[in-house]
């Protein structure tokens, strides 16, 4: 039986309460703390476990996106930026570093900056990277997305909505992205991150 969001945090609370030196019960549950919406809780969270082990910052991807969803952007971005230091090849860290720059300094600065990335190994993920890079159409990505299924689906529905966010397109940006949390729901943080985008955004 999995526990409740509410339980988890009550959990970790608990564990962290007897090992108050442990980086990972603070990510926890700052993770869990985004589930729920709790953006500013989350920051607090990430925060106190890169205090405990500053080697931890970056591998805080978790913090970048709660950074976006606290709209502190240019902190964001810096975040993603580290991440890329350790993590090369994700296609995610670069995509979310465009978004945060996009916010602050506009979608040309976004582009113009845009990371380069090889290697991803998830076809979905370098097609999203070329959309964002302007290599491919709406509909290449979504066709990518459909032949690596429920989770494919999933990733070129919440990367299309996110692209139209950045675009300003937000009435598509709202189709997608509640295309993805209600239609393609997987086992992923970034499903609970379309929700937490519907709540906070839509």
């Amino acid at each position: 039986m999995s526990l409740s969001l509410e339980q988890q945090i009550n959990y970790w609370t608990k564990y962290r309460s007897s090992h108050p030196d442990d980086v990972r019960a603070y990510i926890q549950r700052g993770m869990v703390y985004f589930k729920l919406a709790k953006i500013a809780e989350s920051i607090q969270d990430f925060d106190h476990a890169e205090q405990l082990n500053s080697t931890v910052k970056p591998y805080l991807w978790q913090r970048g996106l709660s950074y976006y969803y606290s709209q502190q952007y240019q902190l964001g971005a810096e975040q993603f930026e580290i991440d890329l230091t350790v993590n090369s090849q994700d296609v995610e860290e670069t995509v979310w570093r465009y978004l945060c720059i996009a916010q602050f300094q506009g979608v040309e600065a976004a582009k113009n900056t845009l990371l380069p990335v090889k290697n991803d190994p998830r076809p979905v993920l370098r097609s999203v990277y070329d959309l964002f890079a302007g290599n491919c159409t709406p509909e290449d990505l979504l066709k990518i997305g459909q032949k690596d299924g429920k989770r494919g689906n999933f990733y070129s529905h919440l990367y299309l909505g996110l692209y139209h966010e950045a675009e300003q397109n937000i009435e598509q940006a709202k189709t997608y992205i509640n295309q993805a949390a209600t239609e393609y729901q997987i086992d992923d943080y970034m499903w609970n991150l379309a929700v937490v985008h519907q709540q906070l955004r839509l």
